[in-house]
């Protein structure tokens, strides 16, 4: 199992950003870490975990709180379950939240891998995208947390940012992998409804970058990242040396995963209240509601779904090809013990129409996207569900 606590507050909301933050004048530190360590501790008893695989620590800006709480909340969840030595603990962090003092002390809270928004290294893509933070700035944060966290420091970049051209994309990943360790997560901008940025495209002040350019930034990042000895084992995610991110292999494994803290998403089987289905729960979104929820019945849960067989199957087909080995038949047969993936997959239909035009495999590792399926993953998975659902 692998708990993911919250920390929903920024120092100022970047002008794509539509996550649940919040920007205050003033946090009661005391306050959210009692909170979230009580929750944790709720959640991980509710669940009855045996053992945790790996605690992700997200937001938000977690490196904002300090490293007495990174540490309050991980000895909640040693004392709630088993949490190994080997356990990945990451943190995510800004570089204007990471000097080198600040990390090593988040290293001795119990943070063992970073994950650091650097989104560029152009100041200005910077300002365009209303980080705090200069290129330079990523620079430093990123050699200071190498130098603490050798081989476990991953970094953040955006690609498809408006009026950016290919070839600025080109030589910025190039100066990423001149200074990046061994993970690096690549994500397409997305404009979000509410966002200064989205307002600034959709009003015409800023250019949309067209859909061919956006493939083949992508293509070319691919090939570039291969080329410098990465695996790239999720759609977003490379990594080489092994340093494949435990937590993140957990969430598209569908394996029971916990969030704690405003606005936290978590997918578990609640067997200490009698549960025996795997459910969907959010936590209350708003952060002083959420902690009143929490001081009254010891966790903030505001929402929670009951999966059926299907849409556990749904979420297990449309994760799971997110990754370069796809869906096991192991785990297939973990959610599906009656009908195997050759029964759903292997008979006339979409899933072997998108094997003959070469985006999809089927053999006896499981079932899983190619080379070239994986980027066009989006535009095949309507298929592959509606095939799902007949059966």
């Amino acid at each position: 199992s692998a708990p993911c606590p919250q920390w929903p507050y920024c120092r100022k909301r970047c002008s794509y950003c539509n996550f649940n933050k919040y920007v205050v004048p003033a946090v009661d530190e005391a306050a959210v870490r009692a909170c979230l360590v009580r929750e944790a501790g709720t959640l991980l008893r509710l669940s009855q975990v045996q053992s945790v695989t790996s605690v992700f620590f997200g937001g938000g800006t977690p490196s904002l709180a300090s490293p007495r709480t990174i540490a309050a909340v991980l000895e909640a969840v040693a004392g709630a379950a088993h949490l190994p030595a080997s356990a990945e603990v990451t943190l995510e962090a800004n570089p204007s939240s990471a000097g080198t003092p600040r990390l090593a002390g988040f290293k001795a809270a119990g943070i063992n891998r970073l994950s650091i928004g650097v989104q560029s290294l152009d100041d200005a893509e910077l300002r365009l995208l209303g980080r705090e933070h200069t290129a330079a700035e990523a620079r430093g944060a990123v050699e200071a947390a190498r130098g603490l966290f050798p081989g476990r420091t991953s970094i953040d970049l955006l690609f498809g940012l408006p009026g950016q051209s290919q070839g600025a994309w080109a030589q910025g990943l190039e100066a990423a992998l001149g200074l990046c360790d061994d993970h690096i997560s690549l994500y397409q901008l997305t404009l979000e409804r509410g966002t200064a940025l989205a307002a600034q495209v959709w009003g015409g002040a800023l250019p949309t970058p067209p859909q061919d350019l956006l493939a083949d930034m992508y293509q070319t990042a691919r090939a570039a990242l291969v080329a410098a000895g990465f695996r790239h084992y999720e759609v977003s995610n490379f990594a080489r040396k092994g340093a494949l991110s435990t937590h993140n292999l957990s969430y598209w494994r569908a394996e029971q995963y916990i969030g704690v803290g405003p606005g936290a998403h978590g997918r578990f089987v609640p067997w200490g209240e009698g549960g025996h289905s795997r459910e969907a729960r959010v936590q209350t979104l708003e952060p002083d509601s959420w902690m009143r929820e929490v001081q009254s019945r010891g966790h903030g849960t505001r929402r929670r779904v009951v999966l059926s067989a299907l849409e556990q199957l749904e979420e297990v087909l449309t994760l799971g090809l997110r990754t370069d080995e796809g869906v096991t038949h192991e785990r297939w047969g973990h959610f599906s013990p009656h009908l195997s993936l050759e029964a759903v997959f292997g008979v006339p239909g979409e899933a072997k129409a998108l094997q003959q035009q070469g985006w999809l495999v089927l053999d006896g590792g499981g079932l899983r996207c190619t080379w070239e399926g994986l980027a066009l993953l989006d535009s095949l998975l309507p298929d592959l569900l509606c095939q799902l659902q007949r059966c």
